[in-house]
């Protein structure tokens, strides 16, 4: 029939437009900000700095790669890469950062950055009240604002984080084998080394020494 589709279309609007003010599973309306509805696993708002253990400076896994300052697609990230080391997540010495900066009134939550991070450093976070009267100043954030714990990820990601600990202590079982491996071989070329370079003994005289009744004088 000639316009059936439209009418079924139609029908449907109407049960879903009733189905709103009736339906339990349709009541999504709270009286926000008293009543807040927790956020889903994959929500993502702007993004955060992980760091390890409980001093965020001596813990975060960011190494100043500037892969993400370089992927951001709007540019609102600024680092500046430190001139010394510091053991990084994995405890291998690495650069960091001596300032790292994003601008969230710039920012997208495109989630580039922690797709191109190497280092499971960056991650989307799920707070999104962030309103200031400082347009500028307020919204540009360091890298002590930025950072928060890998239990916050845990909490906010609990599957992501989970196979991110997964992957790096994998990674870090990886990197202690393929150090004591190093070590044993630089051991053993160690101990053979003064064996190899003992000089020879000294090959005996080959002249036979004269006669008493030959010398001269």
């Amino acid at each position: 029939m000639l316009g059936e589709g439209i009418l079924k279309g139609l029908g449907e609007t109407a049960r879903n437009f009733a189905g709103s003010f009736v339906s339990a599973e349709r009541l999504t309306t709270v009286q926000y900000p008293e009543e807040r509805i927790a956020p889903i696993e994959a929500t993502r708002d702007f993004p955060f700095l992980v760091y390890d253990g409980t001093d965020w400076e001596a813990g975060m896994r960011c190494v100043a790669c500037q892969i993400c300052e370089k992927e951001c697609p709007p540019k609102c990230i600024y680092i500046v890469k430190s001139t010394d080391k510091k053991p990084d997540a994995l405890g291998k010495p690495q650069i960091y950062p001596a300032r790292f900066d994003i601008d969230i009134s710039v920012c997208m939550s495109c989630q580039i950055c922690v797709e191109v991070c190497p280092f499971e450093a960056i991650k989307m976070d799920t707070e999104f009240e962030l309103s200031t009267a400082d347009r500028f100043g307020g919204l540009l954030y360091d890298k002590k604002e930025l950072s928060k714990s890998n239990e916050h990820f845990h909490k906010i990601h609990p599957t992501e984080a989970a196979e991110v600990d997964a992957r790096l202590a994998e990674e870090k079982v990886k990197a202690d084998a393929k150090a004591k491996a190093a070590a044993t071989a630089a051991a053993a070329k160690a101990a053979a080394a003064p064996v190899a370079a003992k000089p020879a003994s000294p090959p005996a005289s080959s002249v036979v020494p004269a006669p008493e009744g030959e010398k001269k004088g």
